[in-house]
């Protein structure tokens, strides 16, 4: 659920405050607040504890390369071999960095090593 709300003072857009079991709208310019009806604080509170949850679901930034995770969304690299440890095991993918009229930019990843480095043509 989505509350939006503009503070009857200053007119700034209000922000959600869960405060033990009470949700109040809280205007980060000038301070004013107010609670919300119980109905409505009850759904707030809901979502607000869902995404929470969500949050702590995300990968680490250490496991983004262990074998549950391990390259998602990049392909195989054929014919490259890793310039640390030679492996011939790496995956690249591309994206734009620069001007849409200059080539794309690959970035590799060593799987036995995890070196990473990119190449742009």
């Amino acid at each position: 659920m989505t509350v939006v709300k503009f503070c009857p003072k200053c007119g700034s857009m209000m922000v959600v405050s869960l405060e033990g079991s009470k949700v109040y709208l809280v205007c980060p310019t000038c301070g004013y607040r107010e609670e919300l009806p119980p109905d409505q604080a009850e759904a707030v509170r809901k979502a607000m504890i869902n995404t929470t949850k969500r949050r702590k679901r995300r990968v680490p930034k250490s496991d983004v390369f262990s074998d549950k995770y391990r390259y998602m969304g990049m392909s195989k690299a054929v014919g490259v071999r890793c310039p640390r440890c030679g492996s011939e095991e790496v995956y690249y993918q591309m994206a734009q960095t620069r001007a849409a009229d200059e080539p794309m930019t690959r970035f590799y990843v060593c799987a036995k090593c995890g070196y990473k480095w990119r190449e742009s043509s």
